[in-house]
């Protein structure tokens, strides 16, 4: 047989060979499928489907019996961490003080309310999580990992301020009880009760708290106002140290042998929020709230105030303010700014909260002034040409910082931004200083107008002063122990990741955005023709209306202005509280005091407590 005749026979041999592989596998798959399938009357398309139908299912059995190899599992040279099961009861506690700083722009103010969902986070929430995630508290039924809903029962908690959304401090101070180093004092084992069970293991829902623990030892300071104390804040005569079992706990060093309390919270806390200092042993009568007898705030402004519209390029008129638009007449701001200080009536510069039913506003303003604020980096040079200051100026370092400083025994909800908003009318030309003098009359004026306060942003809770009650120099009696202070503890400060560290961080993003911006604004101005070729248009109308600068990055236009007294009145202050009353029910204001808030679940605000209103 020829070589060609064998290799066509090979061929057909291997036809043949697929076409019978093909048809058995076909039956099979009909045979399975319970019934034999009849294509005669099938069309062309029909029996195209049906192969490549027949060809999947053939692929498909083909890869299930081939074995896959199992995947290959890396092998971890970590020990799995088993997460261990925490007992407060075996923990010692301590209240301590500490004294924070937060930028207020991404929060929706520092307290945080039960029940109700914010836009932003509060402060509170994110100092209940890093505390819960330190294992510092001990709220009972509370995952650390995930505490959920703020509530500090149980914890000795206290806040000096109450600051507003966008509002920030840098000097905020809470009192609060926590984890301590210090060794439990030793118990003596007791006699086990006659057909008692089994000592549970595991920490009593009783102990599952930061209350202080059974004879406990702590350190604490004299108390601030020993006239108003309380006797069991107030040391017994006799204190019981002897004995062995206490000294393990008496030789405890509470500083250097302690939990380094802000180190460990700020590697918790968001980059914004800084725990500054701790207090290791406040006074007996502590409380961060009613032991402060002076807030110091201070809001940030700028000069000019906005930017300033070249000379000839103004719309002027006969109602136009003296001071040139943009610009802020410092001295008479000074001047009005000068008139809070003292005992004063300040219902006419906040806003009333009728769900306290406060009746008594005094109060008293330690300084009030406007400062300068050293600045020595800016890229605005633009504002020092002749077309843009005031005429008679003869400085050339403007923009200039400049503060509205305030000192007080307490403050109402917005009184700063109200203050600072009628200052910056006076600053404008658009009011006389001696709208102060006429709003803290309350006699002559007892209902507000209807202004605008002032934006929040530039506010600042700047520190807050716990003196003793008898020193006329207000002088802060708190023992602070700053990051960075003791023996060893320079790292926490300046180290890699301290505290300066992270707050470079902070800065640095925040001035090189500055930056950025301000060589912009100076490239724009600088460019096209120059400021006196520029022609005026006939003006829209938004142009002729009156710009009013309330500490925002741009003015509000309000048309014509209006002056203040006579602007719409606001209801008097008993009108709204008696408004209040009969909405939630009751006969009238008198009755809610009497009765009503112990059904609100609140304190009576009155006159109880000048602290009890603090602030912004």
């Amino acid at each position: 047989m020829s070589r060609s005749r064998r290799w066509m026979k090979n061929i057909a041999a291997r036809k043949q060979a697929r076409a019978l592989l093909h048809s058995s596998s076909a039956s099979k798959m009909e045979s399975n499928s319970g019934e034999k399938m009849d294509y005669s009357a099938w069309s062309q398309e029909n029996l195209i489907q049906r192969v490549t139908q027949l060809e999947a299912e053939l692929k498909a059995q083909n890869r299930s019996l081939i074995s896959t190899p199992p995947p290959v599992v890396k092998k971890s040279w970590k020990k799995p961490r088993n997460e261990r099961v925490f007992d407060p009861s075996k923990y010692n506690t301590r209240l301590i003080a500490l004294k924070l700083a937060y930028l207020g722009k991404r929060y929706n103010g520092f307290e945080h309310h039960s029940n109700q969902t914010t836009p932003l986070p509060t402060i509170e929430e994110e100092l209940w999580k890093a505390l819960n995630k330190a294992r510092l508290i001990f709220p009972q039924g509370a995952n650390p990992m995930s505490p959920g809903e703020v509530n500090w029962e149980g914890c000795e908690y206290s806040k000096c301020g109450r600051t507003d959304r966008g509002v920030s401090a840098f000097g905020q101070v809470i009192g609060i009880r926590v984890r301590s180093n210090r060794p439990l004092s030793k118990k003596k084992k007791g006699a086990v009760a006659e057909g008692a069970g089994e000592v549970e293991k595991g920490p009593a829902a009783s102990e599952f708290n930061t209350l202080p623990r059974e004879n406990a030892v702590e350190m604490a300071s004299p108390a601030l106002a020993p006239s108003k104390a309380k006797s069991e804040d107030l040391p017994s005569e006799s204190l019981g140290l002897d004995g062995p079992d206490l000294e393990e706990t008496l030789s405890f060093d509470p500083v250097g042998q302690e939990i380094p309390y802000p180190s460990l919270l700020n590697r918790l806390l968001p980059p914004d929020i800084r725990i500054l200092a701790w207090c290791p042993a406040p006074p007996l009568d502590f409380s961060a709230r009613f032991s402060c007898r002076e807030r110091r705030y201070r809001y940030f402004f700028t000069q000019p105030a906005f930017v300033p519209t070249p000379n000839h390029l103004e719309h002027s008129s006969s109602s136009s303010p003296k001071v040139k638009d943009g610009w802020l007449d410092i001295a008479a701001m000074r001047e009005a700014a000068k008139l809070f200080e003292g005992l004063h009536d300040f219902r006419n510069f906040c806003k009333i909260d009728a769900g306290k039913q406060i009746s008594n506003f005094e109060r008293r303003m330690f300084f009030a002034d406007i400062e300068e604020v050293e600045d020595s980096t800016n890229g605005l040079g633009f504002v020092n040409g002749t077309e843009f200051v005031p005429s008679g100026s003869l400085e050339k370092v403007y923009p200039k910082i400049y503060t509205f400083t305030l000192h007080g025994s307490a403050f109402l909800w917005h009184q700063v931004r109200c203050m600072v908003s009628i200052l910056f009318l006076v600053g404008q030309g658009l009011e006389k200083p001696s709208i102060v003098s006429e709003l803290l009359d309350v006699e002559k004026n007892p209902r507000r107008p209807a202004y605008e306060m002032a934006s929040d942003t530039p506010l600042v809770l700047w520190d807050c002063i716990f003196p003793r009650e008898d020193d006329p120099e207000r002088k802060d009696a708190m023992q602070w122990l700053h990051v960075g202070d003791g023996p060893a503890a320079g790292d926490a400060k300046y180290g890699t990741t301290g505290l300066m560290d992270d707050l470079w961080k902070v800065w640095r993003e925040r001035k090189i955005d500055e930056m950025l911006a301000a060589s912009l604004v100076d490239i724009v101005s600088r460019q096209g023709n120059r400021v006196e070729e520029l022609e005026a248009g006939n003006g829209k109308k938004g142009s002729k209306s009156q710009k009013v600068f309330d500490g925002g990055n741009i003015p509000r236009l309000q048309g014509t202005y209006i002056p203040v007294m006579k602007k719409p009145m606001m209801d008097a202050v008993d009108v709204i509280n008696e408004k209040y009353a009969l909405r939630k029910g009751f006969e009238s204001a008198e009755d809610l005091k009497l009765q009503g808030f112990r059904r609100l679940g609140k304190s009576s605000g009155g006159e109880t407590s000048i602290a009890e209103d603090a602030d912004e």
